[in-house]
C-alpha cells in the first residue's frame, strides 16, 4: 500500500506472537506479546446473565483489566479495594469493543468473562489487550461450537486494536513503545474490524492540538499497521 501521508513514518507494528492455551481450565487463552508488552488472557463462559437481560434469550460479554504487580519498572499495588478509574476505563473499552463484533442472541443466556492481565507492560497494554482478546474469544467460541452448546458462531467479523503516535518531530508512527507514548505530541489508541470499520478512537493532544493533516495521517497509519496485526491473529488461529 503506498502512503497518502508525507508525515507517516513507521507503520509495522513490533514483533507479535501468541502463545496458545496457557490455561488449561479456560474456554480460551492466549499470552499475547507485542515488543515487550505481554498480556496474559483468559476467557471463561457460564450460564445465565446479569439481571437486565434475564428472559430476553441473549448473553452478555464482559471483561477485566489489571496491571500485575511487577509489569512496569516499580512494583504496582494490587488494586484489592477495587478499580481506579484508568483500569475501569480500560477494561469497559475492551468489553464494548469485543461486544461489537459479537451476536449476543447467539450466546443464549450465558455470560463471557474476558480477563487481561498485564505482565509486562511496554506500552499498548490496552491495544495488545485487544487483540489478543479477540484471539481467545475466538478459540473459546469454536469449542462452545465443537462441544454442541452454541449451534452458530456468534463472532461477526475480526477485531484488532494498535496505537499511533506523532512525536515531537512531526513525523508519525505505530505501536508506541513506553518511551515513545510518554513523549509524543499525539497519542491514539485505535479499534477497528478487519473490515476497515472503526470501533473506537481515543486521540488525546499531548502539548498541541493536532491538525487535520495529523489525524488523516494517523488513522492511514493505523489501517496500515493493522493488515499485520490481523494477519498474525490468522495465523496463531490457524
Amino acid at each position: 500500500m503506498s502512503l497518502q501521508s508525507p508525515l507517516i513514518e513507521r507503520t509495522n507494528p513490533r514483533t507479535i506472537k501468541y502463545t496458545l492455551n496457557p490455561n488449561p481450565y479456560a474456554k480460551g487463552s492466549v499470552i499475547v506479546e507485542c515488543g515487550n508488552t505481554k498480556v496474559y488472557v483468559t476467557v471463561t463462559v457460564e450460564d445465565g446473565v446479569p439481571p437486565f437481560l434475564k428472559g430476553k434469550g441473549e448473553g452478555w460479554l464482559t471483561a477485566e483489566y489489571s496491571m500485575l504487580p511487577s509489569a512496569t519498572h516499580s512494583r504496582n499495588k494490587r488494586e484489592r479495594n477495587g478499580a481506579s478509574g484508568r483500569t475501569q476505563e480500560i477494561q469497559r473499552l475492551i468489553g464494548r469493543s469485543l461486544r461489537s463484533i459479537v451476536d449476543l442472541k447467539k450466546l443464549g443466556e450465558r455470560t463471557v468473562q474476558i480477563d487481561c492481565d498485564v505482565m509486562v507492560a511496554d506500552g499498548g497494554t490496552r491495544t495488545t489487550s485487544i487483540s489478543g482478546a479477540y484471539v481467545a474469544l475466538s478459540m473459546a467460541m469454536k469449542k462452545l461450537l465443537n462441544d454442541g452448546a452454541i449451534l452458530e458462531n456468534p463472532i461477526t467479523e475480526q477485531l484488532g486494536a494498535i496505537s499511533v503516535g506523532v512525536t515531537k518531530a512531526g513525523k508519525i508512527i505505530a505501536d508506541l513503545n513506553y518511551e515513545e507514548d510518554s513523549s509524543c505530541a499525539t497519542d491514539m489508541n485505535i479499534v477497528m474490524t478487519k473490515s476497515g470499520k472503526y470501533v473506537e478512537v481515543q486521540g488525546t493532544a499531548e502539548e498541541h492540538p493536532f491538525s487535520h493533516d495529523e489525524l488523516m495521517g494517523l488513522l492511514e497509519c493505523a489501517k496500515i499497521c493493522m493488515e499485520t496485526v490481523f494477519a498474525k491473529q490468522s495465523a496463531a488461529l490457524q
